[in-house]
């Protein structure tokens, strides 16, 4: 189609300069016939400007150039650009981890939690025991394993007593054999005549108070409360949320998660 009407206008481009060429000779003519220096001048700029028109005119149509294909980039192979992006992940990865604060130790996180503690008593029944009554422990006594590693660091910074209500001297010998077992008596710092036992729950609360301790732990609410006068700091275990029961009172729901 553009072919077309390059030849067509080429066609009529041409006819038009023999109609000029005709024409010029006329005006030549005339003009030659009426001599005069106005007349030269006028002849000459005529032609100028009739050779500029031609020549115009006869110059082909400048065809629109149809812009270049894009070249695409190349692309990578797979496994190059793979290596790539593997390669900045990591880079971005270790960044990261040097930004990122460290983690603190056991050592650590009890030295900040226990700031300017010189006496500590912990209840055995639920949260250094699994068992959560004293009925169990006529039957059996497990320590958890998950706080023998905290209970040994606890003891190496402060004074750390356990307690318990029991029903029978048999429970006693179960206990005490269970954190032996546990190890927790092989690095001095918790000793066997720091375990003690009572027969009732009162006698709890006054082994707490005669000890003149600055944290106490225990699952006992109402333990808790009548504490909460006399020591400095308690911790509350508990799997539901009590809510405010004092301000020198904390809730966790165990003793590795409130040194987490």
């Amino acid at each position: 189609m553009s072919d077309r009407v390059a030849d067509h206008v080429t066609s009529l481009v041409r006819r038009l300069a023999r109609h000029l060429n005709r024409k010029l000779s006329d005006v030549l003519t005339l003009l030659f016939n009426h001599k005069s220096a106005g007349s030269l001048g006028a002849v000459a700029g005529f032609a100028i400007a009739v050779v500029f028109v031609w020549r115009f005119l006869r110059s082909p149509p400048a065809r629109q150039r149809r812009n270049p294909p894009k070249r695409r980039a190349p692309i990578q192979a797979a496994d190059g650009g793979g290596f790539g992006a593997v390669q900045m992940l990591k880079e971005s990865d270790a960044g990261g981890a040097i930004d990122s604060p460290p983690q603190l130790t056991v050592r650590q996180i009890v030295r900040k939690k226990l700031a300017g503690c010189r006496k500590m008593t912990c209840q055995l029944l639920g949260v250094i025991l699994e068992e959560k009554s004293a009925e169990e422990l006529q039957k059996h006594a497990t320590v958890r394993l998950s706080v023998v590693e905290l209970l040994l660091e606890i003891a190496k910074h402060c004074d750390l007593y356990l307690m318990e209500t029991i029903l029978d001297d048999e429970s006693e010998e179960r206990v005490i054999l269970a954190l032996e077992s546990a190890g927790l008596f092989q690095t001095g710092g918790l000793m066997k005549e720091k375990v003690l036992f009572c027969s009732t729950v009162s006698g709890r609360t006054s082994f707490v108070r005669q000890l003149e301790a600055d944290w106490h732990i225990d699952s006992d609410i109402e333990i808790i409360s009548q504490l909460s006068r006399f020591i400095r700091n308690q911790l509350y275990i508990s799997p539901m949320e009590p809510g405010q029961i004092a301000p020198n009172v904390f809730t966790s729901s165990s003793l590795e998660q409130y040194f987490s």
